[in-house]
């Protein structure tokens, strides 16, 4: 634990940052991890599913959670897996 005054506040800040972003950052990987899930199973409503993961994904790097070229990333991925899986 920090001693110096301006240490303490930091480690409060931190916490208050990092209690704010958990659960956006959660929100945004449950959203990817469903949708692989679901292109795993074959699930018939993929193109909503998309659009769903897609915005999680663009809200997260809009909020600083992400990058931009890893939102770029994950968006090519995430279209990718939707059209080999309707490909099939």
């Amino acid at each position: 634990m920090p001693i110096i005054e301006s240490s303490i506040q930091r480690v409060r800040e931190n916490k208050v940052a990092h209690d704010r972003r958990a659960p956006q950052k959660s929100a945004y990987r449950t959203a990817v991890k469903k949708f692989e899930k679901a292109v795993a199973t074959g699930s018939a409503d993929l193109d909503k599913l998309y659009q769903v993961t897609s915005s999680a994904i663009d809200k997260a790097e809009s909020k600083g959670l992400i990058k931009k070229n890893k939102a770029s990333r994950d968006k090519s991925r995430l279209a990718k897996l939707l059209l080999s899986s309707t490909a099939k």
